[in-house]
């Protein structure tokens, strides 16, 4: 057996956990209905030509890809085997993994995006276009993609020594993966980076609050921006910090199921992030000041 893992008694491996088979249930339940329909909406009902939406869409993709996962972990959890195999582990863990990054990145970039439409209206035209937008979300999966493929490969290492059966609950112990602490450094840039977006739209929203004709919306420009902390800060970055430790194992199942509920509440941010999301694009008449957010 590798020094790195500690497999545990038979009894362990068999122990179920049907709280945590419940919350990852409840996820699924939520998750992929809402997913699903919110990339319905943006695909069919709108015109993937502005930045917004390209994220939106890639976002909702990310979510969806992670509630397909889920159903694997319900069933590990309630019944206490693993009868998928190392690669099925393997995956499921990356998708997750997948999510976490992938929705920091979103989220970042649609703060950002909003940033730009209010405090730089006219100078940020030519730099917020779909085509820009669609480079910037290939160069986000080639890096997620590319840190999956070390860690794809260490933690099928650590699965093959106890042959896949105790998929979710083995426990690593010695130093962690070098990926994490590039995982944990993209958390807290991509948290620096809203933060610092929150602030200058915030004075830029005060500056102009007596300006009514220039911004028509304040409150659900800010909305997007109080979700996207939010986010962050009770679902990605407690999952983020913990995974540092070298003791994680104690907190990482409650953590992940509280991570998880992320994709439940992305399609809230897509309803306050434009007007019309449930009408189609033809049929909305944007008033003339919206430009400014656009």
């Amino acid at each position: 057996m590798s020094s790195n893992t500690s497999l545990g008694n038979g009894a362990e491996l068999n122990k179920t956990y049907p709280a945590f088979a419940l919350i990852f249930g409840s996820v699924t339940v939520l998750g992929l209905p809402l997913n699903a329909l919110s990339l319905w909406i943006l695909l069919c009902r709108h015109r993937v030509t502005s930045p917004n939406i390209v994220f939106m869409v890639n976002l909702a993709v990310s979510d969806l890809l992670l509630v397909i996962s889920l159903p694997m972990r319900v069933y590990f959890y309630a019944s206490g085997t693993w009868p998928l195999g190392n690669f099925a582990c393997v995956c499921t863990r990356m998708l997750f993994l997948n999510n976490i990054r992938s929705s920091s990145i979103l989220i970042t970039f649609i703060s950002v995006d909003r940033l730009l439409a209010v405090v730089y209206p006219l100078r940020s035209r030519l730099l917020r276009t779909s085509t820009n937008a669609w480079r910037a979300v290939v160069l986000l999966w080639l890096f997620v993609v590319g840190l999956n493929l070390p860690e794809s490969a260490e933690f099928y290492k650590s699965l093959s020594v106890l042959n896949g059966s105790n998929c979710f609950e083995y426990k690593r112990k010695g130093d962690v993966y070098p990926t994490v602490y590039v995982h944990i450094a993209l958390v807290f840039t991509m948290l620096a980076v809203n933060l610092v977006c929150t602030a200058m739209v915030s004075w830029t929203l005060r500056r102009h609050l007596k300006e009514s004709s220039m911004v028509n919306n304040k409150l659900k420009v800010m909305v997007i921006y109080i979700m996207n902390l939010m986010m962050f800060s009770i679902f990605i970055l407690p999952y983020s910090l913990v995974v540092s430790f070298k003791t994680r194992h104690v907190y990482l199942k409650q953590l992940t199921c509280l991570a998880s509920f992320n994709c439940c509440l992305d399609p809230l941010l897509y309803y306050f992030s434009f007007d019309g999301f449930w009408k189609k694009e033809e049929d909305v008449e944007i008033p003339r000041q919206e430009n400014r957010f656009r």
